[in-house]
């Protein structure tokens, strides 16, 4: 056995330094043809290249492909900056599109009332969201205002475009607002332009239903849904989100205000109507105006009295 590996190596060994040398003599004799400089060895060249590069298609083939494959990754990041880009011009568009909607309804208003005045509730206080409470059984997040700022609980919330939420809970430097979606929310709304009533409630789902709806067949999917003012919490007028139909074939709403995207949120001041407890206090005078105008009243009086005495 030893005799036989012997004999192997020398056999091989000898092979082996021969196709070494011939290999490094090949690789310097191509160097030195690309090297020189002479119109015959050019000739050559180009004559090797004509011969040999067409034939060496196949070989290419996955370098091609790797390439084109670069290509089309790099135009896919390309087009997905744009699409995020686009995303990003369309939310800006739509808040632009709502309040253009708004401020032609309330340029309509003031056309048919000269001299309104426009109402204190539009005044707002603008918070940072904090914190989300990420239980699928509430829906709830955390402002960094409270009532050092003026917060009051029940005020209501917008984002930049539609209803978030209402104030749930008041603490010096915070407030938590319950958002629509939450089981616990209940908002009055009118829907256009039907100018049907109804109540958006929360079911812990993107699309609150409508429960208490009058006649559902006068109510199209598109439709707007506003709040309606009812109970004296929302304002009336906001924009809440649009008609939709959902799986289960009931009306739902499906929200303006965009709940993966809450940075910062207004805090409308929504102050209490003056309540009316007799009919007589649906027109009258200012408390002011009744005090100076009662001496007025007993002055006229005191002077037919007096004339009226001599007579008597």
């Amino acid at each position: 056995m030893a005799r036989d590996r012997n004999s192997d190596d020398i056999y091989t060994r000898p092979i082996r330094r021969l196709l070494i040398g011939f290999l490094v003599v090949l690789l310097l004799a191509v160097f030195l043809v690309w090297r020189i400089d002479s119109p015959r060895v050019e000739r050559f060249r180009a004559a090797v290249v004509d011969r040999i590069v067409p034939s060496m298609d196949w070989a290419m083939v996955p370098v091609t492909r790797v390439a084109r494959m670069v290509e089309n990754f790099q135009s896919y990041t390309r087009i997905y900056e744009q699409n995020q880009e686009l995303r990003r011009e369309l939310q800006q568009m739509k808040a632009w599109r709502e309040a253009a909607i708004q401020l032609e309804q309330r340029n309509a208003k003031l056309l048919d009332l000269n001299k309104v005045r426009l109402s204190p509730q539009l005044t707002y206080v603008t918070g940072v969201v904090l914190a989300d409470s990420g239980s699928p059984f509430r829906r709830s997040v955390l402002l960094n205002v409270g009532a050092r700022d003026g917060i009051r609980d029940g005020w209501p919330v917008m984002d930049g475009l539609g209803v978030v939420g209402r104030i749930s809970g008041v603490g010096r430097t915070t407030a938590r607002v319950i958002l629509a979606t939450d089981s616990n929310s209940r908002i009055p709304v009118r829907i256009q332009p039907s100018g049907q009533r109804a109540m958006a409630a929360g079911d812990n789902s993107d699309t609150p239903p409508l429960e208490f709806l009058e006649a559902p067949e006068l109510v199209r999917p598109g439709d707007r849904v506003v709040t309606s003012g009812d109970g004296g919490i929302f304002p009336a007028g906001l924009l809440l989100g649009q008609i939709a139909t959902g799986p289960d074939r009931r009306l739902r709403v499906r929200l303006a205000a965009d709940y993966e995207r809450l940075e910062f949120l207004r805090v409308l001041r929504s102050h209490p109507a003056r309540h009316i407890d007799e009919p007589g206090n649906l027109v009258g005078l200012a408390p002011e105006e009744e005090e100076e105008e009662a001496p007025g009243i007993e002055d006229l009086r005191a002077p037919a009295a007096a004339g009226t005495a001599p007579d008597d």
